[in-house]
């Protein structure tokens, strides 16, 4: 099917706010399925590998591919698999210029192999969302 669904819960000042995710496949035999995915979204994440540099490289593409199909919505880029790779091998100046470059809500060093970074850059999302719309 090219995606698989999760869902992540927090509260926030006594309000139980529910995270839905995509995981959409990067390659390009699903770019025709993406856009789906995007219908409704309030947030994306962007995931690249620190150990393929071409995965690097997308990040551009999968970000305007983002904003065509929803318009202008907090977009957080993590840097994955920071677990197989040495601290200064992380290319940390590259990131941040693209982060500030395309405008991202946040970029964070992860591995979802020991869940280093995962729900700091959840937490980031929800409470972005939840500061956004607790007046709606």
């Amino acid at each position: 099917m090219g995606a698989q669904f999760s869902k992540y819960d927090e509260d926030i000042d006594g309000n139980n706010c529910k995270l839905f995710f995509w995981d959409i496949a990067g390659q390009r035999e699903f770019d025709f399925m993406r856009p789906t995915f995007y219908k409704g979204s309030k947030a994306a994440i962007i995931v690249f590998s620190h150990t393929s540099p071409e995965s690097f490289e997308h990040i551009s593409e999968w970000n305007e591919d983002i904003k065509t199909h929803t318009g202008d919505l907090p977009i957080v880029l993590l840097g994955n698999k920071t677990d197989l790779v040495d601290e200064k091998d992380l290319q940390e100046e590259k990131v941040q210029q693209i982060v500030k470059e395309l405008g991202f809500l946040a970029y964070f060093k992860t591995s979802a192999k020991t869940g280093n970074g995962v729900y700091t850059a959840f937490q980031a999302i929800i409470q972005n969302l939840y500061e956004k719309y607790k007046e709606a």
